[in-house]
């Protein structure tokens, strides 16, 4: 059989060259020609019907007469894991996981594929960056039962889509990615064409077999998933895994996720035993100090369906050079200098001679604005160096009007505060329940001056 004609298209325009060229004829760019399968006809086009198979046809319907059905799921046996996934993975659904080396991807696949065969699924675990020896190794180091639990070592595609269509399994994870290799392409595994391509002819796989397939992905210095962008686009979830590989404690946070919610975030440790879900995440995030200390205030945050506590840490000192500093770490950096300047114009409190540094306890990244006024709060008590009262909690956004604006889930994260043993709270106004919840004193808040006056009579 002959092998495909391949030809270079430009990524910016769609310009196609036989050969490749530095800038694209074009449109005049440089270095966007990237290698792709040509077409013999357009009745050989080895992609027609690859997505079809997820909406049952091809032709016109009327939205209103389509009867949707639930996708089942298929629990993992981790919990953390099953709740990033919104419930579990689903037939025929394609998820992506990235994440730092080392970090813990393959182990926390391993640990889910073991659970899956012990419950008598058919899985299949295959590995391009290892031997079948390493993974057997690791396997026996975890501790894991591996009976059932099928293997395959290779990297040709063609080879691992054959093995898909004679076993049918019902979960298959792929490690990873990059080192997968088409015989239609002659670049090496990890370029853009080839990433594009597996990618593409896996998740076709994937819709019309049913099968889920779980695949691997490298991440670059930035953090971000390496290869064409187009590979989050088709996939139906893209998982991150977040953490300093010098700790054990590891997130996992969903940025996309076709079947269920995003930015849920699942939480482990790191054991001698793999990976473990933690029940309590906000412990993992929360000092305990010895005694009373300025700058640090407790915030109640809300990933995804579940509220956290994170203790803010802040520290103001005296500048020692004409440009005084402003660090975050865990969160915005451009936002520190806006809620500075909201702190001087409607609170009078000046700290354009002072290096400020805040901290989100953890390693844990907070995204959402709702953490704006425990950020002032721990920087007011730090400047001021009074401790603020060790059971209060604080959440709410901050305008530039100095407005104290709702965040979502006011409630819950109430409710989750009180459960913790805290029995303070400064929110805003919008947020005060109309019931009093037991155990907590909800004090509500309008504006950045009022906070900054409430915190003298505590």
């Amino acid at each position: 059989m002959a092998k495909p004609k391949s030809v270079y298209s430009c990524t910016e325009c769609g310009a196609a060259n036989p050969k490749w060229q530095g800038q694209c004829p074009g449109c005049g760019q440089w270095n966007t020609l990237v290698e792709t399968v040509a077409d013999a006809a357009p009745s050989a086009n080895r992609y027609a019907g690859s997505f079809a198979a997820l909406a049952g046809t091809g032709g016109v319907q009327q939205l209103a007469e389509i009867k949707p059905r639930e996708q089942p799921r298929q629990p993992t046996g981790i919990e953390e894991f099953d709740r990033v996934l919104g419930g579990g993975l689903v037939a025929g659904g394609v998820v992506l996981i990235g994440g730092d080396p080392g970090i813990g991807k393959s182990t926390l696949l391993l640990q889910a594929l073991s659970r899956l065969a012990e419950a008598r699924q058919n899985v299949l675990y295959v590995s391009g960056e290892e031997s079948g020896e390493q993974v057997a190794l690791r396997a026996r180091r975890l501790q894991l039962p591996v009976e059932g639990l099928q293997l395959l070592a290779e990297i040709n595609l063609e080879k691992i889509l054959a093995t898909l269509a004679k076993l049918r399994p019902a979960v298959a994870v792929l490690d990873s990615i990059q080192t997968l290799w088409s015989d239609a392409l002659q670049s090496a595994p990890g370029s853009v064409a080839q990433v594009r391509e597996c990618s593409a002819q896996l998740t076709r796989f994937a819709k019309q077999s049913g099968t889920c397939v779980i695949l691997v992905g490298h991440v670059t210095k930035d953090g971000t998933l390496a290869g064409p962008r187009v590979l989050e686009h088709i996939v139906d979830t893209v998982l991150y895994f977040e953490g300093d590989t010098h700790s054990s404690f590891r997130l996992i946070r969903a940025f996309k996720n076709r079947y269920g919610a995003v930015n849920e975030l699942g939480v482990f440790a790191m054991t001698d035993k793999g990976l473990r879900g933690v029940s309590n995440p906000s412990a993992l995030f929360l000092s305990q100090h010895a005694q009373e200390v300025s700058g640090s205030c407790v915030l109640v945050t809300q990933e995804g369906t579940r509220p956290l506590l994170v203790e803010i840490q802040a520290l103001v000192d005296a500048a020692h050079s004409p440009s005084p500093r402003r660090l975050t770490v865990g969160l915005e950096s451009t936002r520190l200098a806006m809620l500075l300047a909201v702190l001087h114009r409607h609170a009078g409190i000046v700290c354009f001679d002072q290096d400020v540094f805040v901290n989100a306890v953890g390693g844990v990244r907070i995204q959402e604005p709702a953490a704006d006024l425990a950020v002032l709060l721990a920087i007011v008590s730090s400047l001021r160096s009074r401790p603020l009262p060790p059971k209060m909690v604080a959440f709410g956004e901050v305008g530039l009007a100095g407005e104290i604006r709702p965040a979502p889930r006011g409630q819950e994260r109430l409710k989750e505060a009180a459960k913790l043993g805290f029995t303070h709270a400064l929110v805003p106004k919008a947020n005060a329940p109309k019931q009093a919840i037991k155990g907590i004193e909800v004090i509500a808040l309008e504006r950045v001056e009022q906070a900054v006056e409430t915190l003298r009579s505590l």
